[in-house]
């Protein structure tokens, strides 16, 4: 009873702590933009740029091309900035903002393609063609990243039926480093580098994207065993005509850590009436959510508390009819992070579907023996898509997205790093592979070995930008040219 009682305390304690630190880390985060120094939103790798410029007209980006080969300035482009490794920026350079470069330049119903400039993010796209009932193929699980962003990192999303956003990508337009505005279609020696090129190749201006009609789905979730779940998948999810949309979780609380799973599959219903359930969600609960993330990022009993109400909330969820366009909006607010001791990262690995039983034990092996703050992980599936050429799915792959916290200081990225890497090493051993778009704590090696094609990658950076104008922390350390 003492002990239930202390907890309660500390609870308590911790409440108006957290609620307290939110109104300080606001104003830290106002300060840090004050600042000369430039970051992404992990905030580890903060430098000193020349400049940043709003891409608002084609005009105004062509000048900044041309300021910058004449003062010999790299040109680094972002959106959001949610990529972590230094994807969107370089020390001593111009830093193109995209994210006013945001209009919907062609859209049509009947043939389902819409275009868009690369600054519009995916909630854009979603209020323009929702009320013609329609949704897209491929995104993240949230809406809030760039179009431009989401295809400088090839994303992939819950549809099992849709590999990667390269496929569904009917056309871009992109400002090359010469200055002329090239058109690129599949088939194209550079849409295959382009897409999934972080920003190497230059600007993409705007997009031409397939659509696909909005669907009514009924939610279900099983809770299973790590060891079953591939079973599961092939029996009850991918070869389930019904079944359009998956998700995954894993424990990382420390009672069952990697070993309890639950699973949400989305299928088609026969019910009509979809138009009662088409309202676009927006997000809900922040403040709770981000409470009880917070303890979890504290306290071995914050996690084993939100792993058990996460669970018991997608099982209360059950027969719950939604729409596509809801499906591919998750609340994202509640991840949003700002401290001045540590931070939040993600990293992603790729395993065989066959393979994952094995893989997981030997993760748990490891990590078992190791300090790392590990709050989620999170499981899609992407099927074998080897289009581009930084491609991540060799074969059929269950994705697995892991949300890290760890400190700012030295020693702790330092150890950060070493983990990661050993993880990469044991995916590796798995003929898995990892996400480019977050912390390059990988080797030159351990890409090489993940993305075969890194040297045509890399000999095709050198010869549509010998100048190396457009550049990042990305290219300069994986660059085998």
């Amino acid at each position: 009873m003492k002990r239930k009682w202390l907890w309660v305390v500390l609870l308590i304690v911790y409440a108006a702590a957290f609620y307290a630190s939110i109104t300080v880390r606001e104003g830290q985060a106002h300060k840090k933009q004050d600042l000369e120094a430039f970051t992404d939103v992990s905030h580890l790798m903060p430098v000193k740029i020349k400049k940043v410029v709003q891409g608002k007209e084609i005009d105004t980006l062509k000048e900044v091309l041309k300021e910058a080969k004449a003062k010999h300035l790299p040109i680094s482009i972002a959106g959001k900035q949610h990529s972590m490794g230094g994807h969107t920026y370089y020390e001593n350079g111009i830093v193109l903002d995209m994210t006013e470069f945001r209009q919907i330049l062609a859209f049509d119903p009947k043939k389902k393609t819409i275009r868009v400039q690369s600054g519009a993010t995916w909630d854009d796209i979603q209020k323009y063609v929702n009320p013609y009932g329609l949704a897209v193929k491929v995104m993240q699980s949230q809406n809030i990243f760039t179009i431009g962003g989401s295809l400088s990192a090839n994303a992939h999303g819950r549809d099992i039926r849709y590999g990667s956003l390269i496929d569904t990508v009917r056309s871009f337009r992109l400002l090359k480093a010469d200055g002329e505005i090239v058109t690129v279609k599949p088939g194209d020696e550079l849409f295959t580098a382009v897409i999934g090129g972080y920003g190497l190749f230059g600007v993409i201006l705007d997009v031409e994207l397939s659509l696909t009609k909005d669907e009514l789905y009924k939610m279900e979730t099983t809770s299973l065993g790590y060891d079953e779940y591939t079973d599961y998948f092939q029996k009850h999810v991918k070869h389930n005509k019904e079944v359009r949309m998956h998700l995954a979780r894993i424990s990382t609380a420390k009672t069952n850590f990697l070993k309890e799973m639950y699973v949400t599959n989305y299928s088609l219903t026969s019910q009509q009436g979809i138009a009662s359930y088409q309202e676009l969600k927006e997000d809900q609960l922040v403040m709770p959510l981000k409470f009880m993330l917070g303890l979890s990022r504290r306290f071995d009993m914050g996690k084993d508390l939100l792993w058990n109400l996460q669970k018991k909330y997608f099982l209360s969820q059950n027969d719950q009819l939604i729409t596509r366009n809801n499906v591919m909006r998750s609340d994202s607010a509640f991840l949003e992070y700002e401290n001045e001791s540590d931070t939040d990262v993600l990293q992603e690995y790729f395993v065989p579907v066959d393979r994952f039983r094995a893989y997981i034990d030997d993760m748990r092996s490891f990590l078992q023996q190791e300090d790392l703050n590990l709050m989620n992980i999170t499981i899609r599936y992407v099927q074998k898509n080897e289009k581009a050429d930084l491609s991540y799915a060799k074969q059929d792959m269950f994705a697995l997205v892991l949300l890290v916290n760890y400190g700012f200081e030295k020693e702790e990225k330092a150890e950060a790093e070493r983990i990661i890497r050993k993880m990469t090493d044991i995916t590796l051993r798995y003929d898995g592979s990892y996400y480019l778009p977050y912390m390059p704590y990988q080797t030159k090696a351990q890409m090489k070995r993940a993305y075969p094609k890194t040297d045509v990658f890399f000999q095709k950076k050198k010869q549509a930008d010998p100048d190396g104008t457009f550049t990042n922390y990305f290219y300069e350390r994986y660059n085998t040219q």
